[in-house]
């Protein structure tokens, strides 16, 4: 019994903790504060739950108790430090007051949410550090957790924390949503690390997991709700369609061993057809807002030829080759050229897409980046050149730091003596 409840309390954290420490972040100006007034009242819940049961409305206890923490934390300090006469004159008769936490803690939980994302992701903070608080602060994930998911020791992702707190803190960074111009460049920040975080979970880059779903799963999470705080950007609702549509695919991409499958060899009756709906569903809502498609957009767009194709042999490449013509524009990058190749090769033949890939060898970027030799491989292989195919897998399996993607490499080094096969994007 006492077991189930402390599942209840692992739920009823994951949902709430955000919109509990969001709130009292608004109130205490102090991020670190606010989430360990919140893990005091989540230490409240673990003592008294067990024996008193879960309460009707979990949520709202828990923002109860932590605003008791808080007015104790306020008394505690006020009575401990007369500093607040430093304000000056106009603020004495508030030096022993308590803020009215009761009307603070009631306003627009959204707005907070909101602003919660927006500090999390600041661009004072490394990347590292903003993926680490946004899983903690806004996943509810444990340290342990998240160093589990990202293969980091436990240690080092605590003093990301720790230190990303104390940076916030020592920067006076505001608990607020930019506002004109700052608005876009925050908004970027906060998109691309839900998109590295889903990536990571999606296509492991190291380790014996081909995928993390749990990290694809809290991505997905995070950008539904930036969606619906953020209902009016239409880069956020394509960067949700693209996780929705990525996401479909999730239980066709691994074997019962956990082996990764490509997409032309996947049974497309696994893909997740509610997720594939959600996702076109929410490139519409992109759409519909007029502006030229960003780069999740068209992204998303990508990934829904696939979604729409009910075999392989019914994509419609030359489509795709037009949006990666786009994105190669909205977004240039080596990498984007190298998926654009591969589109090329579906399309036009792999000649055409080789003629691509050899222009990227000596792009500095992906010197050691592994899917350039695995690419070059499948186009070396489609057009039977064998023996070059197999040096290019080689090496492709030499790079990657991901076990499983590893083996199925060394696997095709010893099928580059059969039939070649097609090209396979990822």
């Amino acid at each position: 019994m006492a077991t189930d409840t402390h599942r209840a309390i692992d739920a009823v954290w994951r949902m709430e903790s955000p919109r509990l420490i969001a709130g009292l972040t608004r109130i205490v100006h102090d991020i670190g504060l606010a989430e360990d007034l919140a893990q005091d009242a989540l230490v409240a819940a673990l003592e008294k739950w067990p024996e008193s049961g879960v309460p009707d409305n979990p949520g709202a206890w828990l923002m109860a108790t932590a605003k008791h923490r808080a007015i104790d934390h306020f008394r505690r300090n006020t009575r401990l430090d007369r500093k607040h006469e430093e304000l000056g004159r106009d603020l004495a008769a508030k030096e022993m007051a308590v803020p009215d936490l009761d009307s603070a803690l009631d306003d627009d939980v959204g707005d907070d949410l909101l602003r919660l994302v927006f500090i999390s992701c600041h661009p004072v903070l490394s990347t590292e550090a903003q993926v680490a608080l946004t899983l903690r602060l806004l996943g509810g994930l444990t340290t342990e957790e998240i160093a589990r998911a990202f293969l980091v020791p436990e240690p080092t992702i605590a003093q990301r924390i720790v230190r990303a707190k104390r940076t916030l803190a020592e920067k006076r960074v505001p608990f607020e949503v930019p506002r004109g111009s700052d608005l876009g460049a925050r908004l970027s920040s906060v998109l691309g690390v839900l998109y590295l975080i889903f990536n990571e979970g999606y296509s492991a880059t190291a380790g014996d997991d081909w995928m993390r779903p749990a990290l694809c799963e809290e991505a997905l999470r995070l950008g539904r709700i930036l969606a619906g705080l953020a209902p009016r950007e239409p880069e956020v609702h394509g960067l949700v369609a693209l996780m929705e549509i990525q996401a479909s695919r999730s239980k066709a991409r691994a074997g019962p061993k956990g082996e990764p499958i490509l997409l032309f060899d996947q049974n497309r009756a696994h893909w997740d057809q509610l997720l594939i709906r959600r996702g076109l569903a929410a490139l519409e809502d992109a759409e519909k807002m007029g502006a030229a498609p960003g780069a999740y957009a068209l992204q998303a767009k990508i990934a829904a030829c696939h979604a729409r194709a009910r075999t392989p042999e019914e994509t419609d490449w030359h489509r795709i080759v037009t949006f990666y013509d786009e994105l190669s524009q909205v977004s240039p990058s080596p990498v984007v050229e190298l998926n654009r190749a591969v589109a090329v090769a579906m399309a036009f033949g792999p000649a055409a897409g080789l003629e691509l890939v050899d222009s990227l060898i000596g792009e500095p970027s992906l010197r050691n980046y592994h899917l350039l030799p695995s690419v070059r491989g499948d186009l070396l292989k489609k057009l039977s050149r064998f023996d070059e195919a197999r040096a290019e897998f080689a090496r492709a399996a030499s790079l990657t730091q991901n076990a499983r993607e590893r083996e199925l490499l060394l696997e095709r080094v010893q099928e580059c003596g059969g039939r070649a096969g097609p090209p396979d994007p990822r």
